[in-house]
């Protein structure tokens, strides 16, 4: 199931029109949208090694862009999402970013633009705290060029042998992400 799965999102990472997809959904992920670029930028470098850093490159871009999306939302539109961000599951991420804010400034971009913390929250935090446009840019290009350019290194360097393995294994890495999901979703259930 997962061998058929991972084939077909391979076969989607050599289509024509990926890399404008890519673009859309790193643009995308820095503003609003809940789904990291990653799950379309791996399979694309997987798959096209020879290109993969001009994907973590577009991928880059599009992702500061969204990013100054984001901050312009935070800056100009703030108080009218204020309401609908409370209520979502993103409000305690940006209570911490607005304490991260207050103590690291350029760094809590950096480091949420290169780590797997919901990069959104900070771009809006930061519109939304006014910080000063031009480090927000710097820290979203080196934060978010470091992860993006870091993911293109490791799957254009393993190539065709680690698409390979990846394939071999990948229905047991499938059902053991099921499992992970499975038990860690009764665990915090069991927690509350």
């Amino acid at each position: 199931m997962f061998q058929k799965l991972y084939d077909r999102v391979i076969r989607w990472s050599k289509h024509p029109h990926a890399l404008k997809f890519l673009f859309a959904l790193s643009f995308a992920e820095s503003s609003f949208f809940p789904v990291p670029p990653d799950v379309m930028l791996a399979p694309m470098a997987l798959a096209q090694p020879s290109k993969a850093f001009r994907f973590a490159l577009w991928t880059t871009v599009a992702s500061v862009a969204g990013g100054v999306f984001g901050y312009g939302i935070g800056y100009f539109l703030f108080d009218s999402i204020e309401p609908w961000l409370k209520t979502s599951h993103y409000w305690d991420a940006y209570r911490q970013a607005t304490a991260w804010f207050d103590e690291w400034g350029f760094w809590a971009v950096f480091v949420a633009g290169f780590s797997p913390i919901p990069y959104k929250v900070f771009t809006i935090a930061a519109g939304a705290l006014n910080m000063a446009l031009m480090p927000f840019v710097l820290a979203s290009l080196i934060g978010r060029g470091g992860r993006f350019f870091l993911v293109a290194l490791l799957l254009a360097a393993g190539g065709e042998k680690l698409e390979a393995k990846l394939r071999e294994y990948m229905d047991r890495l499938g059902w053991a992400l099921v499992a992970i999901v499975v038990v860690g979703g009764l665990i915090y259930r069991f927690m509350r």
